[in-house]
């Protein structure tokens, strides 16, 4: 099934370039997960001891696996510091097994455009914000709270904006990007190639106290039917994965940064706290904002005539070199 139309080329096309072997998807996946299972695991424990110094609150940590020791700041830059190693797995993956540039996780234009990644992380920050803070506020009054630290806040902010942006280019870039391009190798049908990565992102939340908290309902419009499928989708149609990385990025920022229930699966310092955790909320304010950020995207489509950079033959497909 061709991706590309006219003289537009599709991100999903560069599977078929490099080194495109059925083989070295299979090393790929491997390496991937090894670098973040043995990776992250080592860095998670060296950030611990490095941020939380010498004592027993370290020691509790390389006991009982117990990071709130730390305190706030440092437990959530311990956990989301370990995304690198799984970002150095994907770039080695890409770079040195398929022997082509990691941009093609992305777009096959010659440059990744901040703009539409932008785009991606207003449609959704903006929408979500207000859907958080004005249900919570409305609906349960007694346990929604602004922070009484600002000085805490004004530390954690900045820094969990870098690490969360790495964590979710990261997940986009495995979920969105590789597995999408590698399943287009199996079957190359569009609902097919929306359906598997969405199934993954899902899996890849089971343990999290959100989904235990809500059940099925939580993990299928919460993580299934809201950001997995809808992000796929959007970005099979678009031919780039950049919206999904700017709206990824704004959806854990709203919900580590702005609005964070206690008991998720990362307490923090947020601007504004839930003290007991709605999941039918939170699940169906998921949904829900998948609309408005439909339509901006289509509002994008229409606006943004898309150029690309990468050489296509006349019906419109990428030219590959043989892989070998």
């Amino acid at each position: 099934m061709a991706f590309a139309e006219g003289k537009e080329s599709h991100f999903v096309e560069a599977a078929r370039g490099g080194g495109h072997r059925w083989w070295r998807y299979l090393v790929g996946l491997a390496v991937i997960i090894s670098f973040y299972v043995v990776g992250a695991g080592a860095a998670t424990m060296f950030i611990a001891s490095a941020i939380g110094g010498r004592g027993e609150e370290v020691g509790i940590f390389l006991g009982q696996g117990d990071l709130s020791a730390l305190g706030p700041v440092s437990e959530f830059a311990a956990l989301m510091l370990s995304n690198v190693f799984f970002l150095a797995g994907i770039l080695v993956t890409v770079t040195l097994i398929h022997r082509r540039h990691p941009r093609t996780l992305v777009t096959a234009r010659e440059k990744v455009s901040w703009r539409r990644i932008g785009h991606g992380f207003v449609a959704i920050f903006v929408p979500w914000s207000l859907i958080l803070v004005l249900g919570q506020y409305l609906l349960y009054p007694e346990t929604f709270a602004f922070t009484s630290d600002l000085a805490t806040f004004a530390l954690f902010a900045p820094v969990a904006l870098v690490l969360i942006a790495i964590q979710t280019t990261t997940e986009e870039l495995f979920c969105r990007g590789y597995l999408v391009q590698a399943t287009s190798l199996i079957w190359a049908n569009r609902l097919f190639l929306a359906l598997v990565p969405a199934v993954v992102f899902a899996l890849l939340h089971l343990g999290n106290p959100e989904a235990e908290a809500g059940g099925w309902l939580t993990m299928v419009l919460f993580y299934f039917l809201g950001p997995g499928l809808a992000w796929t989708i959007v970005s099979l149609v678009d031919g780039t994965t950049e919206l999904a990385i700017g709206a990824h990025f704004a959806f854990n920022a709203v919900y580590f940064v702005v609005v964070n229930p206690i008991g998720g699966v990362i307490t923090t310092p947020a601007l504004f706290t839930v003290s007991e955790y709605h999941s039918t909320l939170y699940a169906l304010s998921a949904v829900s904002v998948i609309p408005v950020f439909l339509a901006i995207s289509y509002g994008v489509f229409r606006r943004e005539p898309r150029r690309i950079g990468s050489r296509s033959n006349g019906n419109g497909r990428i030219d590959h070199p043989v892989d070998v």
